[in-house]
């Protein structure tokens, strides 16, 4: 099907490039690309993608609008806090673009339906913020054979890259294992829950993230493949590490031992099972306080999260918590010792410390604050 009359004068300009004129809007128009994440590189990547015409945009996230996200995330609105992000892009980029298809998908990616997913499309975006997910969109990318235009944020720097592309010799480009054997431990990188993000970076990166996958659908130029770009927003310094494919890479390499997806993506061997965080629900600390038992309380946020919403607990942050251990010796008999965060990451990981401490008391509140918003007290703000 012939370019209409509606949309070449929509993407003339684009057009006017010899590298991009009719024939390219023609493969951008039958192009389809899956966007991963639908939050702060998701928002840019999918906006400039269906702004150029590609012809078929998937939307994967699971999450819903939330009013910190509306900082870096200016896909969304207020007024859109607590519906899904991707039934919300999907109408916002259909009212941008109307000639071009967004399929919406509010699931959670994992290995029963990663692989199905990303062999529908032809290139894919990775936007998500877990390590666990990177390494499984990576993975299945490599068994597909579909490239994945990468990045991630955090604070001030982020970067970019193309992993698993066909290079012009016939070859495939290092995927991301072959650069990231192994996920950094636990806590060693915060989220941007944990540490911050500058609301600007994601979409800087995420519009880099758009880039590729124009370029890699257009065939012109040079994508990132074999190449990690550095971003440094403080000095807005950008620096490109030269990457190869890993011979011995687990999933690309020449004798790959991983040829199906599992949920444990980002272990690259047999892993021992950990003894599970103790936990208590928002429910049954609440039955706690009113009973008159309220147990010792220990928020494990920043104090600018404390300062828009706590439970009246006891702050030390995850990162200073360590050093200030010695504060909590009062509560080591307590009966419960409850530690809490914004959803239960970083108090996961207190409890973790404290129990290696001698604080076999401490349990961690399942949900956080997010939690006790949602079924105890909806006036706490989520933060």
């Amino acid at each position: 099907m012939r370019l209409t009359p509606a949309e070449l004068a929509r993407y003339s300009r684009q057009m006017r490039l010899p590298e991009v004129g009719a024939d390219g809007q023609q493969r951008l128009r039958d192009a389809s690309v899956l966007v991963v994440g639908a939050g702060g590189l998701g928002s840019p990547v999918a906006t400039y993608l269906a702004a150029a015409g590609v012809g078929r945009i998937g939307l994967v996230d699971f999450d819903t609008v939330e009013v910190s996200n509306l900082h870096r995330q200016p896909l969304y609105t207020l007024a859109d806090a607590g519906r899904l992000k991707v039934d919300v892009a999907a109408e916002r980029l259909a009212a941008l673009n109307p000639h071009v298809a967004v399929e919406a998908h509010p699931v959670r990616l994992g290995a029963s339906n990663a692989a199905a997913l990303v062999a529908r499309y032809d290139v894919v975006a990775d936007g998500t913020d877990t390590f666990e997910t990177r390494y499984l969109v990576n993975d299945a990318c490599v068994l597909a054979g579909r490239p994945n235009a990468y990045a991630s944020v955090g604070q001030f720097s982020g970067q970019a890259a193309v992993f698993a592309a066909a290079l012009p010799d016939g070859r495939r480009g290092p995927c991301y294992r072959c650069v990231f054997p192994e996920p950094p431990p636990a806590g060693a990188v915060p989220s941007c829950a944990e540490g911050g993000v500058l609301g600007v970076l994601p979409g800087l990166l995420g519009t880099i993230q758009a880039a590729e996958a124009l370029k890699l659908i257009l065939g012109v130029g040079q994508p990132l493949a074999g190449r990690l770009l550095l971003v440094d927003a403080r000095s807005m310094e950008f620096t490109t590490l030269h990457v190869d494919r890993d011979p011995a890479c687990p999933v690309c390499g020449d004798s790959p031992a991983i040829r199906s997806l599992t949920d444990s993506a980002a272990s690259c061997g047999p892993s021992l099972p950990m003894p599970p965080i103790p936990e208590m629900t928002v429910t049954e600390l609440k039955t706690l306080i009113d009973s008159g038992e309220r147990p010792f309380i220990l928020d494990v946020r920043e104090p600018d999260e404390y300062e828009g919403a706590n439970l009246e607990g006891a702050l030390i942050p995850l990162g200073e918590l360590p050093a200030r251990v010695g504060e909590l010796e009062a509560h080591r008999g307590d009966a419960v010792l409850v530690v809490h965060c914004r959803l239960g990451g970083r108090s996961a990981k207190a409890v973790e410390f404290l129990h290696a401490q001698g604080f076999t008391n401490a349990v961690n509140l399942a949900g956080g604050i997010h939690a006790w918003s949602d079924e105890i007290d909806p006036s706490l703000a989520k933060v």
